[in-house]
């Protein structure tokens, strides 16, 4: 059919066609999400050093250490962590995948941003080195590290975390210099289903004994 006989019908189609398209390009812009804000390393290094007393946030240095740098077994080290790792274990601290009483009441007085900022602060911390204690069992541990369990389908650690456990950005943390106690726990909260943000890390762990864990925590803890 000629457009020409229709002249107003065919202005009046191209009209609400560009309204219609105009519409549905000011839905799209609304319903992106807003970026969030570069992360503040210097009010993260408050939180961690000070807390906030106003809102019964203690610091985070009296149970991981000045600058990340934990000397308590039981608590890990977090220095040189990176911040997406560290920021996503601070929102995975808030919900039932990794309920843990005391990171979870914490986690859960953070905003966001804070969070951010805290993660920014450690990911830029020098880290301590630690080291092996265990002569006999550090030979294992580098076996599984580096090569895994083959007959158990058990992956070698260093092909996520790398040759030093220096790890992967953004994909799987650092490891290296870790306490012993502290990578044991993780790995056997792993297997035993209390911890169950990693399906691949709940998978191996299952098919590793208490013993294997203990040696390649101890093989971690002198990599540098």
């Amino acid at each position: 059919m000629n457009r020409a006989f229709f002249p107003a019908a065919g202005a009046a189609f191209v009209k609400s066609l560009l309204v219609a398209t105009l519409a549905v390009s000011g839905l799209a812009s609304a319903a992106a999400p807003a970026a969030p804000a570069k992360a503040d390393a210097a009010k993260g290094a408050t939180l961690y050093d000070a807390g906030d007393a106003a809102r019964g946030l203690p610091a985070c240095a009296s149970c991981h250490g000045a600058a990340g740098n934990s000397t308590i077994s039981a608590n890990p080290k977090l220095s040189a962590q990176f911040e997406a790792y560290t920021h996503k274990q601070l929102v995975d601290f808030t919900t039932p995948a990794r309920n843990q009483p005391v990171m979870t009441t914490y986690a859960k007085m953070l905003s966001d941003a804070e969070k951010r900022d805290i993660a920014a602060f450690l990911a830029i911390q020098k880290p301590k080195p630690g080291a092996a204690k265990n002569k006999d069992t550090v030979e294992l541990g580098k076996k599984i590290y580096r090569g895994g369990i083959a007959e158990r389908g058990v992956a070698a650690c260093a092909s996520c975390h790398g040759a030093n456990a220096n790890g992967i950005p953004a994909q799987y943390p650092r490891l290296a210099g870790q306490h012993q106690d502290y990578t044991v726990a993780q790995l056997q909260a792993f297997k035993g289903g209390s911890r169950s943000n990693s399906a691949q890390m709940t998978t191996l762990a299952q098919r590793m004994s208490d013993q294997e864990m203990k040696a390649v925590a101890d093989y971690i803890a002198g990599l540098k």
